[in-house]
């Protein structure tokens, strides 16, 4: 299920960006990567490219209707509800990487932006937590990849399946094609830990070009 739009988040107060702060990983939790996408021939092309963690599962997702609403398309020829799955703040969801191969439910899904928009990472980032339903307690950092400035969050969200919140996960990047947001959920927290070893290995491996 997409994530949806629209709500409020909270920063807590007093947090203040880290440049070395990011989930933990252990080394024993560290996952192999199974190749790159990204890049032209990969299942999603993308302003960057990132390693995915082995038997995750790619695919591109086509974000045309949240675009012809967000330029306020004729709205004979716009699926409303579907624009509201798909775009998230100011980026729009453009690939989805499935774990479930690897046993895991849940997915990498990453958004992206026009380019001149948004403003910098830590502004893209905060407006795409804001637009989450039920977001609170968000706590970002920083850090670098690629030559790329970039600002991780960790939050927690309403469940309506658990009555109650999970851990969800982000970071984003500003590229001269625009922003990029990867975002990781997960069918609950225990769910989200697990696949968070992915989740650093794509932050790691960020990459332009």
């Amino acid at each position: 299920m997409l994530a949806g739009c629209s709500g409020t988040a909270e920063t807590d107060a007093g947090s203040s960006p880290s440049p070395t702060a990011s989930p933990s990983v252990s080394p024993a939790e560290e996952v192999r990567s199974g190749g790159r996408v990204g890049a032209a021939g990969s299942a999603c092309l993308l302003p960057v490219g990132f390693d995915l963690a082995a038997e995750w599962k790619a695919d591109a997702i086509d974000g045309s209707a949240a675009d012809a609403e967000a330029d306020g398309g004729d709205a004979a020829e716009v699926d409303e509800d579907l624009a509201s799955l798909l775009r998230q703040g100011p980026v729009t969801l453009v690939c989805e990487i499935d774990a479930k191969p690897a046993g895991h439910l849940g997915f990498l899904r990453v958004y992206t932006g026009e380019s001149g928009k948004g403003g910098d990472a830590r502004a893209v980032l905060q407006a795409f937590v804001t637009a989450q339903d039920g977001a609170k307690k968000a706590r970002y950092s920083t850090f670098e990849a690629g030559g790329l400035p970039g600002v991780a969050v960790e939050y927690l969200a309403t469940s309506e399946l658990l009555d109650g919140t999970k851990q969800e996960s982000a970071f984003a990047v500003v590229t001269p094609d625009g922003p990029v947001v990867v975002h990781l959920g997960g069918a609950d927290t225990e769910e989200h830990q697990d696949m968070l070893p992915a989740f650093e290995l794509a932050r790691k491996t960020l990459r332009t070009g």
